[in-house]
């Protein structure tokens, strides 16, 4: 029994879906366009595996022969814009994406590309702009979400930031702890780069360090992390220090990292650390693991961060459950170590940031950890912090 179009379209997509057969699928798509040659939904079908083997030229054909014949059909624009994006041509795919907006201005998933294809050109005002108010019609969408962030941190070029933290304890130590940082970050064509200067009071000591970070652009998909520290101040501060991390925007509104931290005091300390993070409507989750090889041994330190964003980018509640100690947390980096023995910890920490017409922000921070500092004895550690932006 001869098939009718749509048994063909439906083996087709099998075939490609299910299968990963696209030579296959392909042929199926034609024999039921030899059928029905203006089944639209067809011809795009065809058009995105020409796209996903890398065949752009026969891609383009299937979708401009739809755009020809039928030009109100939002599929139609939201492949061909992505084919162009994937063959690194921003500057068409936003013109389709735009075209598509023209028929379809309620469209979140054109919207969604236009401000992706506005940041990958570096005009970030606009796509901050667009995602913004994708953002205020649906702010449960985790992917407008992630991309709004990814977008915010472009849009100024310049951001000056300070931070002040107070760190008590029961037992551990007799005299609190004082830890201030002024940093300057810039935006530039190759991704931001900051230096930080810390100030620390521990052990009744004053201590110093400089710090530079460095977040290189190296693909839409890869950002790198390249860090670098020295303090003169060996006690209140580890001598130097420099950390390497590879991260990674997945599909489904995910991220991963993967690197390692660098600590020298006495002696040299090597930390590596992987994390996956995820955003779901309004929360984003990330667990991290730090781990640390020593002696023959391994220790391991793991952080669970939920966020709660109760407004734009920059406004959110937070929590954070860890145990262990963290080469990245500036209060307690010079305990990892203080011991042969390794050390082990509780804590939890509630923070809340909050964004003023997008060029203020103001943190707070509370948390209490509970710290073992000698084998089998423990003591509470309570710590407040405060933090403000200023971009420009």
């Amino acid at each position: 029994m001869a098939q009718n179009a749509e048994e063909l379209f439906s083996q087709a997509r099998t075939a490609a879906f299910e299968q990963k057969q696209y030579p296959l699928a392909k042929r199926l798509a034609k024999a039921a366009l030899q059928k029905s040659p203006n089944y639209y939904d067809i011809r795009i079908f065809l058009g995105r595996i020409y796209a996903w083997e890398k065949q752009a030229d026969s891609a383009r054909r299937e979708f401009d022969l739809v755009l020809q014949q039928k030009a109100d059909i939002e599929d139609a624009y939201v492949a061909y814009a992505n084919l162009e994006f994937w063959n690194d041509n921003s500057e068409r795919a936003l013109l389709l994406s735009n075209q598509g907006l023209g028929y379809f201005p309620s469209s979140v998933e054109l919207a969604i590309l236009k401000a992706k294809f506005l940041n990958d050109l570096k005009k970030w005002t606009e796509a901050n702009q667009v995602i913004s108010d994708v953002l205020v019609k649906y702010p449960t969408q985790a992917d407008v979400r992630a991309l709004a962030i990814r977008i915010r941190e472009n849009i100024f070029s310049n951001r000056i930031g300070v931070n002040y933290t107070f760190v008590s304890f029961d037992k551990q130590f007799d005299d609190p702890w004082y830890l201030t940082s002024l940093d300057y970050s810039r935006q530039t064509s190759l991704g931001s780069l900051i230096g930080r200067v810390n100030y620390a009071n521990r052990f009744n000591e004053n201590g110093i360090q400089f710090e530079v970070d460095a977040y290189p652009r190296l693909s839409n998909t890869f950002m790198a992390y390249v860090s670098g520290g020295y303090s003169p101040n060996l006690g209140v501060f580890p001598q130097s220090r420099a950390g390497f991390s590879l991260y990674a925007n997945l599909p489904k509104s995910m991220e991963a990292e993967a690197g390692f931290r660098y600590l020298q005091f006495s002696d040299n300390t090597w930390i590596y650390t992987a994390s996956l993070g995820k955003y779901y409507k309004s929360y984003w989750f990330n667990l991290r693991t730090y781990l640390t090889p020593s002696s023959g041994q391994l220790s391991q330190s793991f952080a669970f961060t939920t966020r709660y964003y109760v407004g734009g980018t920059d406004d959110f509640l937070s929590l954070v459950l860890s145990t262990g100690l963290s080469p990245d947390d500036q209060r307690n980096i010079v305990l990892i170590n203080a011991s042969a023995y390794k050390l082990q910890s509780t804590g939890l920490t509630l923070g809340y940031r909050r964004s003023i017409n997008s060029f203020h922000i103001i943190n707070f921070k509370a948390s209490w950890t509970n710290q073992e500092y000698r084998k089998d004895t423990r003591g509470n550690a309570f710590e407040l912090g405060v933090g403000y932006i200023r971009r420009f």
